[in-house]
């Protein structure tokens, strides 16, 4: 009879990360708060590059006087787009993060009150990113400042694509702002431990509460605003066109 060979049990290599074994689709479907937040700062990171590589070409073109390094137009979309970046997609990521992975631990719950929710949050985020420096490749970055001010994200101040291409970035971002903040104001007020009061909340949650509330209060404004400015590029809108008359507040 032939000899039955048992095959010889696998053995981990050395140095592989923990996410190397789990493999990435576990990261790309998970719900779970611990691997989200670290999906956020992680997201924070890689826009932090992003936006210190574009403060570094600005600072080369401030370097000397009458350097031309760079043309005004890129200029103004590295400006923007840094802005942007450093606020939209490196602090509110950098934040979140911490907040997902840290807030249920403190209040003893098991996860955040809707997990899926705050997987849905953090992937808006991250398209939006993408969809914010598609804009690039789609004809110029924006370029009227972070802000984004009227009249300069009119069409006829800035014609080429890139406001537009904010406005959808930032909306997409700005919903799932909005989804995680009430994924934790609901969380906080409802998942503690039964022994645990709003007075014996740790100062972390307690900060992580008040800005939650903060952002419903503002966020939906934005979210209209960025639409509305959609709409005024798009479908000829005159929100805030004063010819048309809109106000450009």
């Amino acid at each position: 009879m032939e000899e039955l060979q048992v095959p010889e049990p696998k053995q981990s290599i050395p140095g592989l990360s923990e996410s190397t074994d789990q493999g990435l689709l576990q990261w790309i479907s998970s719900v779970d708060h611990k691997m989200i937040g670290i999906m956020y700062l992680w997201l924070s990171v890689l826009f932090i590059v992003i936006g210190g590589g574009e403060i570094l070409l600005i600072r080369i073109q401030l370097a000397v006087p009458n350097n031309h390094f760079l043309d005004p137009e890129m200029y103004n979309q590295l400006f923007t787009m840094h802005g942007t970046t450093m606020i939209f997609f490196v602090a509110m990521p950098a934040i979140f993060g911490f907040s997902t992975y840290f807030v249920p631990l403190m209040i003893g719950a098991n996860d955040m009150a809707f997990p899926r929710l705050n997987a849905f949050s953090f992937w808006c985020t991250f398209f939006g990113g993408l969809l914010l420096y598609f804009s690039f490749l789609a004809g110029g970055a924006p370029d009227a400042g972070w802000f984004n001010y009227a009249p300069l994200n009119q069409y006829n101040y800035s014609s080429s694509p890139g406001i537009d291409y904010y406005c959808a970035g930032l909306l997409f971002a700005g919903i799932g702002t909005v989804a995680a903040s009430a994924n934790f104001v609901v969380t906080i007020l409802k998942y503690r431990v039964k022994s645990m009061g709003l007075k014996q909340m740790p100062l972390f949650v307690w900060m992580i509460l008040i800005n939650s509330f903060l952002i419903l209060a503002a966020f939906p404004s934005l979210n209209a605003a960025l639409v509305m400015l959609l709409f005024d590029r798009q479908l000829h809108a005159h929100f805030f066109s004063a010819q048309g008359g809109g106000s450009a507040i």
